[in-house]
């Protein structure tokens, strides 16, 4: 089983930038492809981006298309998220998840294990 610890989270004036990481325990890490989701107060969790296990293939949501880069360092079992231009409206808890699956994914389901959160505010 692969744990994920994510850091990197804070408190940043609009138009910041932040860099989340998530490190992950385990085997099967670079098996996995990897996806970052959020979620809002009041608001479902809802997707963000994803890479492949190459870390080749990329796949953001629309709303941060442009402003947030995911990526991968297989060796040191970590992936990542850069967050540029942020904006109020990107405050939201975000979290890591990793998926056996062999596409990458924008579904919740298809994410077999998750970290434990890390808080992003944006203050305007």
């Amino acid at each position: 089983q692969v744990q994920l610890v994510e850091s990197g989270g804070g408190l940043v004036q609009a138009g910041g930038s932040l860099r989340l990481s998530c490190a992950a325990s385990g085997r099967t890490f670079n098996n996995s492809t990897m996806g970052w989701f959020r979620q809002a107060p009041g608001k479902e969790r809802e997707f963000v981006a994803a890479i492949s296990t190459s870390g080749g293939i990329t796949y953001y949501t629309d709303s941060v298309k442009g402003r947030f880069t995911i990526s991968r360092d297989n060796a040191k079992n970590t992936v990542f998220l850069q967050m540029n231009s942020l904006k109020p409206e990107d405050t939201a808890v975000y979290w890591c998840a990793g998926s056996t699956r062999s596409s990458i994914s924008r579904y919740l389901a298809h994410y077999d294990y998750w970290g434990q959160g890390t808080q992003v505010t944006v203050s305007s």
